[in-house]
């Protein structure tokens, strides 16, 4: 029989005493001493100040490197010469303002119908325009701006094919001059306007549109007055787009002959060796730049446009008439040829033999020897090689940089927040010519951010430009992952004890990992298709895949430069497929985060 031990009596308790030493506090670690920890009110500014450092360095620091060299010992001769002397840079700045004008407006007529036409109704042949609408955005600036040309200059595919057709003395609706480089950017830049349209169409509530029609209004009525209200941010973001696009352009100047462009000028005068007067029209071209950015987010800015109904996703509507039928698969074939025919020009003129394209409509002579050539020869394999290394380095540097920008800017709480965002976007807003006389205004001495090296003439300054011009890219898409997590995982890991660093990298990293790859991706091959601030700054040592198209097209080497253009253009198809993939799995990355949450 088991017994129940007696209670102590109060006597035999050892009384309680406290130690009179306080215990001893945990060690802090060196990173919570220096800021580390997440909770002390000096960590941002910790984080934030060689992020600051470097956007100053390489992006702001520049811009007034540029402008001290347009001003040189003369003080305001440059600018007096700009605004007077034979008219070349008001004529120049006029020109490029009607161009940029005038893609804006062609782009939104394309575009804006376009979206309508696929979002709204349903034809013979929607699916298949849809499939490839986006085909023309996929090419690079300087292989859409070659097969432009290749396919629609008087020496082109269609004005010889047309003048074989009737018989004629001349090429048959050739273009040139103004008219072909506005071709080139409607049909390249239209994508701005149609993906920026359908995302505000898709997302609009139908209910609005009908009642406004319910209440006897007329078609052009709710157009003016429900329609574009409540697509003006799309328009405003696409206009923005298409406008610093345009104003950038350099490719499709040159080979169409446009010479009084600001990009044009400022080559002619940095290969002319005179570097003051090309850092003028840079530092006006990136004053109107800088300019028109910040007029269109006033413009934007200036009203709601929200709709406060919450109604049902709109329905394609059936086009029923026989004849409309018929004509719109006319329509959809046609389009069909029209966006296809620049990459199949491409494929075309890579298996052509290098000097037998002379007067003939298409290629007469085709070989393998051209694909054999770029990866048999070192020499001709060496632009590939400088390309890939060049971009990702340059790529690396953006997710650091972009991924640790992202983070201080949605989640920190600091002073001049808004600032390090719009130094970030600063270079985004910079034509790639003004980007490149700024790194040579800069980087042509040694100082403090290149460590007392002269970078000009050396292989990192061509990383460095890929670096400054291409940043945005991966800040803005690794901003809207981190903008779609909630911040109590992070704060969860935080409060299980670990620290800042393996919070971030193992927590929200991981889960905006989808997000930053995209934007890497995007950077990366931006990066080996890029050509117009290569141009100004490359050597024979680090001539990149678009510095050596250009090369080869004045050599009369069609053939081999239109196949240098076919591996941009199969690598960026790649990146296409892996960036939908990373698209699908950012939004699972979305699913786990709620579902953990």
């Amino acid at each position: 029989m088991s017994t129940i031990p007696a209670t102590p009596s109060p006597a035999t308790v050892p009384p309680v005493t406290e130690d009179p030493t306080p215990p001893r506090a945990p060690r802090r670690r060196l990173a919570d001493r220096f800021g580390g920890g997440a909770g002390s009110r000096w960590f941002p500014y910790v984080l934030v100040f060689p992020l600051a450092l470097i956007l100053f360095g390489y992006v702001v620091q520049p811009m007034f490197a540029t402008f001290a060299e347009s001003v040189g010992v003369d003080g305001v001769e440059n600018y007096t010469a700009f605004l007077g002397g034979e008219g070349v840079a008001r004529s120049a700045l006029l020109t490029s303002l009607l161009i940029s004008a005038a893609s804006v407006l062609l782009c939104g007529v394309v575009g804006v119908a376009m979206a309508f036409l696929l979002k709204r109704f349903q034809f013979p042949g929607r699916g298949l325009i849809e499939a490839i609408i986006l085909v023309p955005a996929a090419l690079p600036p300087l292989i859409g701006a070659i097969s432009f040309q290749l396919l629609y200059s008087e020496t082109g595919i269609l004005p010889r094919g047309l003048q074989q057709l009737f018989g004629a003395e001349n090429p048959v609706l050739p273009f040139s001059g103004i008219a072909g480089v506005l071709v080139v950017h409607t049909f390249t830049m239209y994508p701005y306007f149609y993906l920026a349209t359908s995302a505000a169409l898709t997302g609009m509530d139908p209910s609005v549109e009908e009642a406004a029609y319910n209440l006897g209004a007329g078609r052009v009525r709710v157009w003016r007055t429900v329609l574009l209200p409540m697509l003006t941010p799309a328009l405003v973001s696409a206009s923005l787009l298409v406008f610093m696009t345009s104003l950038a352009s350099y490719t499709a100047p040159l080979l169409f002959g446009v010479d009084r462009t600001m990009t044009m000028q400022i080559y002619i005068n940095r290969t002319n060796g005179d570097l003051p007067m090309a850092s003028t029209y840079a530092s006006v071209l990136g004053v109107v730049s800088v300019l028109f950015l910040l007029g269109m987010r006033w413009y934007e800015g200036r009203r709601s446009y929200r709709s406060q109904s919450k109604g049902v996703a709109s329905h394609r509507r059936e086009i029923t008439n026989p004849f409309g039928r018929w004509a719109a698969l006319v329509a959809s074939l046609l389009a069909t040829a029209v966006l296809l025919a620049p990459v199949a020009t491409i494929a075309l003129v890579a298996f052509s033999e290098d000097g037998s394209w002379t007067t003939e409509v298409i290629p007469a002579a085709y070989t393998w020897q051209n694909f054999v050539t770029i990866f048999s020869d070192p020499d001709a394999f060496q632009p590939i090689l400088n390309s890939l290394q060049m971009s990702l380095l340059a790529t690396a540097g953006c997710i650091v940089v972009g991924v640790l920008i992202a983070y201080a800017v949605r989640r920190l709480d600091f002073r001049g927040r808004g600032l390090l965002d719009v130094a970030v976007m600063l270079a985004w807003a910079l034509p790639g010519t003004v980007v490149a006389i700024n790194l040579i205004s800069a980087f042509s001495t040694g100082n403090a951010f290149s460590f007392g090296q002269v970078l000009i003439g050396t292989f990192w300054i061509m990383p460095l430009a890929y670096f400054v011009r291409f940043l945005p890219l991966v800040f803005r898409s690794s901003s809207a992952a981190l903008a779609q997590l909630d911040p109590s995982l992070e704060e969860a890991a935080r409060n299980l004890g670990a620290s800042w660093w393996r919070a971030f990298g193992s927590v929200t990293l991981r889960l905006m990992l989808p997000g930053v790859l995209a934007g890497a991706l995007l950077a990366f091959v931006h990066g080996v298709g890029e050509f117009v601030a290569s141009v100004l700054i490359y050597t024979s040592d680090t001539a990149p895949i678009s510095v050596e198209i250009n090369n080869r097209m004045y050599s009369f080497e069609v053939g081999t430069a239109a196949a240098y253009g076919m591996l941009q253009v199969v690598l960026i198809f790649v990146v296409m497929v892996l960036s939908g993939r990373l698209e699908g799995g950012r939004r699972s990355s979305r699913e786990a985060a709620k579902w953990t949450a």
